[in-house]
């Protein structure tokens, strides 16, 4: 159906209210709610929980007489893409999808309100082309607008300052300080656009790399680096300076590493942006590890926990004193599980004081202190301090050596609980590692309430994934019985759509191996075991390992035996 400029506007609110999908009650809540948060109607009746996405989709388009559309799985040509100028597409929230199969003189939108004939009215005057409006929500609009139209902004602001700096004849000395006054020129905006565009492709850290002859960006995501931009090696100067500039760090000092941070809004979102410099033979590296702030304070069902896994967690969590360890490789999500128990723990009664490397997030109600070598304040010197201000809990961002390991222990010993990090790649070996710093088997076995080892592995993407029988060897691997090994298994294998970027993989979710400490474990402890003996004991108690936790997930067809293996291959384990 063709919406022309004859039809009124007609507010989606009303909509469905009138399809009986909220009530007025309801509506008048979402609006008093818009007033404060923004954003659209239609997203905030959503996420307020008064209607399901799936019937928020079913109400409008029967209502309206249009149709849906995924943006995520759309493949858009750069021909579309350059009909409607981006002025219009970021000011109305839509974006270009296709032509209409049967008449070319028909451009399909996708919008957030598909009901806006103003914004209708300026694609028809700007392409010259009937409008057919589809309806598509906001965040993937937004995306996709990233995605599409922030490489081609970021490839025009590198050309016009390689030109800008052809036609000045100025030294890089002069470039670099130049740079710091121009907020509106193309290098600020490149760098703007490199950062957002991170944020919106799920990236968790973004690489600007010197090459001989170029710069390469890349964007980690789901833990794989992914080149999304190729640049003239001429603008590396002035990319570092920016950075410099606006994380906060010395823009003359070209070589020695160096660290900052910014804090960017994008979409309506606060990010914190963590800077890393070092000087290489081609000029200076910047990687920067992205975090929303609210990223890192997830729900336990966001964190995936299976039912059993909720219930040991919270009963790790419930000793009143103790330590508890989270443990794994960087990038494991350890600070997130952190984090998570800390909002768990986080009620008026309690004082929660943390000692970190540096504050990854801020939390309301809790004490934060900031690690800071210089001013001689390490983690064992902010936690004698902090054993002085009454604590009840105690957060160590990650026990580094000995001396911490002892206060920790101390603490643990002395009535309070404290939760901590350390690298290792198994639950039992963590206890062995206490016992290498320092601590005696018998103090550690007393001291330890609870070890929870994580992983994370790379979800499938649902609308591309494909099924396929595992062979022998494969079932081995997955832990299938000598008994059961002639029975079909079922897994599914990554291929790649629009969707998930072509890679097979869309998010991540955790695999978790949680070890509480009972009597027999703390009696096994503190006779010295290795982690052998630990985890026998802990496995007789009804613990699941890494793997076991990774097997689960590749049977649930949430993810691929290639990222199980990953696993397998870093605890050790045999297949």
């Amino acid at each position: 159906m063709r919406i022309t400029g004859a039809r009124k506007k007609i507010r989606i609110g009303d909509l469905l209210v009138e399809a009986g999908a909220i009530t007025e009650e309801e509506l008048k809540e979402a609006l008093a709610k818009q007033k404060e948060t923004g954003g659209k109607i239609g997203n905030v009746i959503m996420d307020m929980g008064f209607i399901s996405r799936e019937l928020l989709i079913t109400v409008l388009t029967t209502q309206m007489g249009i149709d849906f559309i995924e943006v995520k799985s759309c493949k858009i040509e750069e021909e579309i893409i350059r009909l409607v100028p981006e002025s219009i597409v970021n000011k109305n929230k839509l974006i270009p999808i296709c032509y209409d199969e049967d008449n070319p003189n028909i451009l399909k939108v996708a919008m957030s309100d598909p009901m806006d004939i103003v914004a209708i009215d300026d694609i028809a005057i700007s392409t010259g082309l009937q409008v057919e409006p589809m309806l598509a929500f906001e965040d993937d609009i937004v995306e996709a607008i990233g995605k599409y139209y922030g490489s081609q902004q970021a490839m025009e602001a590198a050309e016009l300052y390689r030109k800008e700096r052809e036609s000045m004849e100025i030294t890089q000395e002069e470039a670099d300080m130049a740079q710091s006054d121009i907020d509106n020129s193309p290098i600020v905006l490149l760098v703007k656009q490199i950062i957002e565009g991170g944020v919106r492709q799920r990236a968790s850290d973004i690489h600007i790399e010197p090459m001989e002859t170029s710069v390469r960006v890349r964007y980690r995501i789901d833990g794989a680096l992914k080149q999304v931009m190729s640049y003239d090696y001429s603008i590396l100067a002035a990319i570092s300076a920016r950075i410099k500039i606006i994380g906060g760090m010395d823009i003359a000092e070209k070589r020695k590493p160096q660290d900052g941070r910014i804090t960017i809004m994008v979409d309506r979102k606060e990010f914190d942006v963590r800077v890393s410099m070092l000087p290489t033979v081609y000029g200076e590296k910047t990687v920067m590890r992205l975090t929303s702030k609210d990223g890192l304070t997830k729900p336990k069902s966001g964190l995936g926990f299976t039912p059993e896994e909720i219930k040991v967690f919270d009963g790790i969590l419930s000793n009143p004193h103790g330590i508890i360890l989270v443990t794994g490789p960087t990038g494991s999500g350890k600070s997130t599980t952190l984090y998570t128990s800390l909002s768990e723990l986080n009620k008026e009664d309690v004082n929660i004081i943390t000692v970190e490397d540096p504050v990854e997030a801020n939390i309301d109600g809790i004490n934060q202190v900031q690690v800071n070598v210089k001013a001689e304040m390490t983690f064992a010197a902010a936690l004698r301090s902090i054993l002085r201000q009454d604590p009840d809990i105690i957060m160590i961002g990650e026990i580094r050596d000995g001396e911490t390991a002892g206060i920790a222990v101390q603490a643990a010993i002395t009535g309070h609980l404290v939760v901590s990090t350390l690298h290792t790649n198994s639950a039992a070996s963590t206890v062995t590692r206490i016992i290498d710093m320092g601590i005696e088997p018998y103090v550690a076995g007393d001291a330890l309430v609870g070890v929870i080892a994580q992983r994370l592995v790379r979800r499938l993407c649902t609308s591309c994934k494909q099924p396929r029988l595992a062979d022998e060897d494969e079932k081995k691997i997955l832990g299938i019985k000598e008994e059961d090994i002639e029975d079909d298994v079922v897994i599914y294998e990554p291929v790649g759509c629009p969707l998930c970027n072509d890679t097979g993989f869309a998010g991540r979710i955790g695999v978790y191996e949680m070890m509480p400490v009972s009597k027999g474990l703390q009696a096994v402890i503190a006779r010295g075991a290795t982690a052998d003996v630990i985890e026998k004991q802990a496995l007789e108690e009804g613990m699941t390992t890494l793997k076991m936790g990774a097997a689960k997930h590749v049977l649930n067809g949430i993810t691929a035996l290639s990222e199980m293996k990953k696993i397998v291959y870093e605890t050790g384990d045999e297949y």
